[in-house]
């Protein structure tokens, strides 16, 4: 009877630990990293189910549409967890006069660690998440070179219920000659705001300088999304980039599922 009652106070108390968790906190949609993590003991994906995104330029017309491409999130500890990305399917289609090129296959994987800095009280919330991206990809699809970098998220209450998140980033990318590697730098900030009852909208503004040797890219959207809760562990979204420099794809569209248990 003493270990019944024992287990069964064991039982309760780990239900209240998961009834006490947070809703659902996501590194999506839109572009930037939220500084939380999952709770530690608990598995999150998140699932971008179709996106789709379309350049338009000198005659060449570039479509990429992805499938369920997804992140897998285990917490480690309160302040930290761990995440495997993969794309089972992407396809990837040059339209030019005359002609149409077309490549489809397993996107590239990418592996990233997320700690949170600061305490859960704290008004400015910071993190650090370093990645790596391994060359899984079909050629075409990917860089075919062994990638990674950093970013720092950081999040603070801008104005009443609007959240502010600045993403500076530093990524070490392949040249495209492939014969070395260079930095990019990325950033954004996003204001993000309850609309509705679970419902969140996000507005970003963001940049990529790419010094590639061959000569730099410099690329920046205005992105637009929104989020629905339909319960603390399960989340809908959708969205839109527009790009707003010729190295930029023109339109991203994209649809989402987050859950958590």
């Amino acid at each position: 009877m003493k270990r019944l009652a024992a287990a069964s106070l064991a039982l309760s108390m780990a239900g209240a630990a998961v009834a006490q968790d947070a809703p659902i906190c996501t590194d999506r949609p839109a572009r930037a990293n939220a500084v939380c993590t999952v709770p530690s003991g608990r598995i999150q994906i998140e699932t971008t189910v179709s996106g789709w995104s379309l350049t338009d330029a000198g005659g060449n017309r570039t479509e990429l549409l992805t499938v369920a491409s997804s992140v897998a999130k285990i917490g480690l500890t309160e302040r930290s967890d761990v995440q495997i990305g993969i794309t089972p399917f992407a396809r990837l289609t040059n339209r030019r006069t005359g002609s149409i090129d077309q490549v489809s296959g397993f996107g590239d994987m990418l592996f990233r660690y997320k700690h949170r800095l600061t305490g859960d009280d704290a008004p400015v919330q910071v993190a650090v998440i370093p990645f790596i991206t391994l060359p899984t990809a079909r050629r075409g699809l990917g860089n075919d070179r062994v990638e990674g970098g950093l970013a720092v998220p950081v999040s603070f209450r801008f104005a009443g219920p609007v959240t502010m998140t600045l993403g500076p980033e530093l990524d070490l990318l392949a040249d495209a000659d492939g014969s070395g590697r260079h930095l990019a730098l990325v950033n954004l900030v996003n204001l993000s705001l309850p609309i509705a009852p679970r419902w969140t909208a996000a507005a970003e503004l963001w940049t990529n300088k790419n010094f590639d040797p061959a000569g730099t890219a410099e690329q920046a959207t205005a992105d637009v999304a929104l989020a629905y809760s339909i319960s603390d562990d399960l989340q809908l979204d959708f969205g839109g980039n527009v790009g707003l420099t010729a190295d930029t794809p023109d339109l991203e569209l994209y649809a989402g599922l987050s859950f958590r248990f």
